[in-house]
């Protein structure tokens, strides 16, 4: 009965994370924008507005020249996320693909460093008098999965472990419709009900920064009004 359950929890998860983004996606791509705002000093060509935007998802140069300390906090919580995700491929491959093997000892700690990152973005709301008046239930409650989320998977690995095996034929069984006993251990239960529950809310949350970066149009605009008239769809 707790395979069944957490099979369907992750089924319906899966089903309102990827219909979710991907209206929110549309929603994005049919707005206007109206006008020429790209945020100065601004590339005047499409190849620079690219590489504008590969560094600002990569480095996130524009939140490093406006606070140092949030990139860094910033940075941190999302390049450990990135090597934590690609760790957890393992638990979908079989056979496991080489880069997800190297990976592996560097996930470990990237979870300390997620936490880390995390701590230091959940204290800026209590800490910085501006940020407090703006802060929300909403951006509490989501700091708070994301450390629960974080702090479960390394109790897993330093507190108490758990068959990764069987999670693993667990995982394979979910993507090939063919499921397998779930461990019934407390922390990895309390682990993935928190996943599936940050996969549902994940749509309708501030995490959608994530894709709507791509549609800023103070990033994807270039700086060329001079050159040629900007004119949205709907007023053509």
């Amino acid at each position: 009965m707790l395979t069944y359950v957490y099979a369907a929890l992750f089924y319906a998860a899966a089903a309102i994370f990827v219909a979710g983004v991907a209206l929110k996606i549309a929603q994005y791509a049919r707005v206007p924008a109206p006008l020429k705002i790209p945020t100065t000093p601004a590339p005047m060509t499409r190849g620079g507005v690219a590489w504008r935007m590969l560094r600002e998802v990569t480095l996130f140069e524009s939140l490093y020249r406006a606070n140092k300390w949030i990139w860094l906090f910033g940075w941190l919580f999302h390049v450990a996320l990135a090597l934590v995700l690609v760790r957890h491929l393992r638990y979908f491959q079989e056979p496991v693909w080489g880069a997800v093997e190297i990976a592996q000892p560097f996930g470990i700690y990237a979870g300390i460093a997620m936490l880390a990152g995390l701590a230091g973005l959940w204290a800026r709301r209590f800490l910085v008098e501006r940020i407090r008046y703006i802060s929300t239930y909403s951006d509490h409650l989501m700091l708070a999965l994301l450390v629960a989320i974080a702090a479960t998977g390394l109790a897993m690995k330093y507190v108490t472990h758990t068959d990764i095996v069987a999670v693993k034929a667990f995982m394979l069984g979910l993507m090939a419709f063919d499921w397998q006993p779930l461990p019934a251990d407390p922390a990895l239960l309390l682990h993935l009900a928190l996943v599936a529950a940050l996969m549902a809310i994940f749509p309708a949350s501030k995490l959608l920064h994530a894709p709507g970066v791509f549609f800023s149009p103070t990033r994807n605009q270039a700086d060329d009004s001079r050159e040629r008239r900007h004119l949205t769809a709907w007023a053509e």
